[in-house]
Formats: C-alpha cells, sequence, structure tokens
C-alpha cells in the first residue's frame, strides 16, 4: 500500500509541475493513475483466462503454477511491476510473493476490470 500511495504521490507531484509552467489551462481527461510506461504490467491468472481477455499490453504468469516463483525470479527487482487477476485474490497473492522476493515496487490493481480502467488500456479478446 505505501508503494502505491508513492507511486500516486509522484504522479502528482508530475502533474503539479506542469499545472505550474503556465500558460492556458486545459481540462486533463487522462486516467487518474497511468503506471504503464513505468510498470510492467502482469496477468497473473491462467493461460486459458488470459486468452479470453486480458489488458492490453500485459504479460502472463499463472500465479498458481509452478512457473510462477521461477518467472519472477528472472525479473529485476528494481523495476516497477503492476499485477491484476480476475477478482484480485490471486494478484495479491502475487503481490505478497514478489515482496518477499525482494520486490519493492509492486501494486496490486485487483481484477481485470479494474486494471483496465485504472490504466485507462482496452481490454484484449481474440
Amino acid at each position: 500500500m505505501r508503494k502505491t500511495l508513492a507511486i500516486i504521490a509522484l504522479l502528482a507531484s508530475i502533474g503539479g509541475l506542469s499545472a505550474c509552467a503556465g500558460g492556458p489551462q486545459t481540462k486533463d481527461t487522462t486516467p487518474v493513475m497511468s503506471l504503464t510506461p513505468v510498470s510492467k504490467l502482469i496477468d497473473v491468472r491462467t493461460v486459458e483466462e488470459f486468452a479470453e481477455g486480458h489488458v492490453q499490453g500485459a504479460q502472463n504468469a499463472d500465479v498458481e503454477s509452478g512457473a510462477f516463483q521461477e518467472m519472477i525470479a528472472s525479473l529485476d527487482k528494481e523495476a516497477s511491476y503492476s499485477l491484476y487477476c480476475r477478482s484480485g485474490r490471486r494478484s495479491a497473492i502475487a503481490a505478497n510473493l514478489m515482496a518477499q522476493a525482494g520486490f519493492t515496487k509492486v501494486t496490486d490493481l485487483g481484477d481485470l476490470e479494474s486494471a483496465a480502467t485504472t490504466l485507462g488500456l482496452p481490454i484484449v479478446t481474440k
């Protein structure tokens, strides 16, 4: 939760700096929190669930498969990661596992629809 608040504070301060730059002010219609440019998006559901629909740009890594621990071992622990699943249960488990493994910038976005809305990205179905 602290990490999420730190990200929100950082994004808010960046927005505040641009507002102080002067010039004409326009209404900002971007999502409140856009993590895509700074965060790797991981869908922790099964391969089958991922194939049914996922947030655009997400990588699939089933948290309940035996390969999840192996997969996160190959990731940069200093990079930022955003996780989601179907209901938020598995993304919370994955975030906890990553924190235990030493990752410091992990955000649990909860369920698929909330993740898409928060990031302002479409759900891809094919």
